[in-house]
């Protein structure tokens, strides 16, 4: 008997997920949108952008002038999700630092 109630998720399409990263990580207040990215206290935080199937990240390990990058690929809206959970845990160590 094969399994007929198994639904696949919808396709993850990276131009809508980065509008909707953005729209989010536009609601945590201390972030400044700056074209591609997204600035704290004038220093750049995060780069956004959507490459073929996925969504490219690069957020630094702590603010700078010239930050030492990490590189993520969000693949589906999991993903997605647990980055701005991220992101939030981020904002609260660097602002107690």
């Amino acid at each position: 008997m094969s399994d007929d109630s198994f639904f696949a998720p919808p396709p993850f399409k990276p131009d809508a997920a980065l509008v909707q990263l953005k729209r989010s990580l536009r609601e945590l207040r201390p972030l400044v949108e700056r074209g591609e990215g997204f600035e704290l206290q004038g220093l750049p935080v995060l780069q956004l952008s959507a490459l073929g199937d996925h969504v490219h990240i690069r957020i630094a390990k702590r603010p700078a002038r010239s930050p030492e990058w990490e590189t993520r690929q969000l693949k589906n809206a999991a993903e997605v999700r647990s980055f701005i959970d991220e992101v939030k845990r981020r904002l609260a160590q660097w602002s107690e630092e």
